[in-house]
């Protein structure tokens, strides 16, 4: 999912009167907006670099939607000329880029700033260990399959899931445990699993547990993230 067409999707509104000019406070979000919209993009087209840090499309959009939220609140502008903000954010944080002697060096230092911004704001779901997501993606794969049949997107799932499950059976037996053992605790883990999201579609909520981790798990070696933020 690419932030930056979302963005210009969700603030699009007729503009009004001019805008006030912003306080320094206000820049430096949407300065943030603009970074992590950025690195968003770039982990979407698997860029090595955007992946040292968390996976920022879903809460760097919720984070980008409060920014605007508030800043429409205290200046009175409107969807318009907040979405007119943040594409200007985002071409002045491009343009720096592009005159940086080091990029990658100012990349990190805008992140400094902004992940914890984006923390205090969104903060980022528990990750779900191998187990977990093993149970998880099957259970993905299920819902999927039942819907769809053997669509390409049933297949993907189902490729995911078992090297989940093979991964999570190599870290069980690495650390002693029998094979029984090992199939004793995926179905406890997929059951349990199966039953809180039950629970939880009941009461119109999604999972507490960040979903996309599972993706990260099961990609190649090389291609995961280095910092587990």
């Amino acid at each position: 999912m690419n932030m930056l067409p979302l963005l210009m999707l969700a603030l699009s509104q007729p503009a009004a009167t001019p805008p006030v000019p912003l306080d320094a406070t206000q820049q430096r979000d949407l300065s943030c907006v603009a970074v992590l919209a950025i690195i968003a993009s770039e982990q979407e087209r698997g860029v090595e670099s955007a992946l040292d840090y968390p996976l920022l499309s879903e809460r760097g959009a919720t984070y980008a939607g409060l920014v605007g939220e508030r800043i429409m609140d205290d200046t009175g502008r409107t969807k318009e000329q907040v979405r007119d903000d943040i594409l200007a954010a985002v071409a002045d944080q491009q343009a720096m880029a592009q005159d940086a002697a080091d990029p990658d060096a100012l990349v990190r230092s805008e992140m400094a700033t902004c992940l914890p911004l984006l923390d205090a704001a969104v903060p980022p779901k528990p990750k779900p260990d191998l187990t977990q997501c093993a149970g998880m993606l099957q259970l993905a794969y299920e819902e999927v399959h039942s819907r769809e049949g053997l669509s390409k997107t049933a297949q993907d799932l189902k490729t995911l899931a078992t090297v989940l499950d093979s991964r999570a059976r190599d870290q069980m037996r690495a650390e002693g445990l029998s094979g029984q053992e090992s199939d004793i605790l995926l179905t406890q883990s997929r059951e349990a699993m199966l039953a809180d999201a039950k629970q939880k579609e009941s009461l119109g909520q999604g999972s507490d547990l960040d979903f996309d981790h599972c993706f990260l798990l099961a990609a190649p070696e090389e291609k995961q993230p280095r910092n587990e933020h």
